[in-house]
């Protein structure tokens, strides 16, 4: 008796609820959906032209990333920051990413860590054309500073964040946002750590991140 592909059937509806959360993540990050705007299951299955119950897997992802909140009676919405979130989110992030560049910066094999933080930078400077290019190589440089450690806690602290950093470029506007997506600001973190002075490589992180949450509720 030959097996049957139950993997493939698996793998399909896997692809079709990521399809899913990359697009709604897109039309959130994008303003298409706005802030607070409630998420209908009926239009937006239509919509992505996929089934409800893989519409409601797509949209428990996004719950766990932050973007959608469920209001009363579990209907869900679109989430809204307020300018303190905005703060407390880049203060985390402060944190978080001292924390990874202090260990970057005192390993003795830092040099070593050097080529993927250019590689991430040359994204950036690749993707200044295009909008979502641009958001995503600049939440990667960040999420390869983190990852780059090898501190698996670290990464994944960062990563629960993620969604709403991206709902910090909703918030703000696009215009600030990319206003924060400079190459050169991030540059200056690279070559903090490879001076190997800790406190500098630290110092730049937190310089980095409250120029920018400045930058977002200015």
């Amino acid at each position: 008796m030959v097996a049957q592909p139950t993997t493939l059937l698996g793998l399909e509806k896997t692809s079709l609820r990521q399809q899913a959360v990359t697009a709604l993540r897109s039309a959130i990050t994008s303003g298409a959906l706005a802030p607070s705007s409630p998420l209908v299951e009926t239009e937006l299955s239509e919509k992505l032209a996929i089934s409800r119950g893989t519409l409601r897997e797509a949209m428990r992802q996004l719950q766990q990333e932050g973007l959608i909140v469920a209001g009363a009676r579990g209907r869900l919405y679109v989430r809204h920051l307020d300018e303190k979130e905005i703060r407390d989110i880049f203060a985390v992030r402060a944190a978080l990413e001292s924390l990874a560049v202090r260990e970057l910066a005192e390993r003795p094999d830092r040099a070593e860590v050097l080529p993927p933080l250019h590689a991430a930078l040359a994204a950036m400077t690749r993707a200044e054309y295009s909008l979502d290019d641009r958001i995503e190589t600049d939440l990667n440089f960040h999420r390869v500073l983190c990852r780059l450690t090898g501190n698996e806690t670290l990464v994944h602290s960062w990563q629960s964040l993620e969604g709403s950093i991206r709902m910090s470029i909703m918030w703000a506007g696009l215009e600030k946002a990319v206003g924060n997506m400079d190459v050169g600001r991030h540059s200056a973190i690279v070559e903090a750590i490879e001076t190997g002075d800790a406190d500098q490589a630290a110092a730049a992180v937190r310089h980095h991140m409250a120029t920018a949450a400045d930058n977002l509720v200015s």
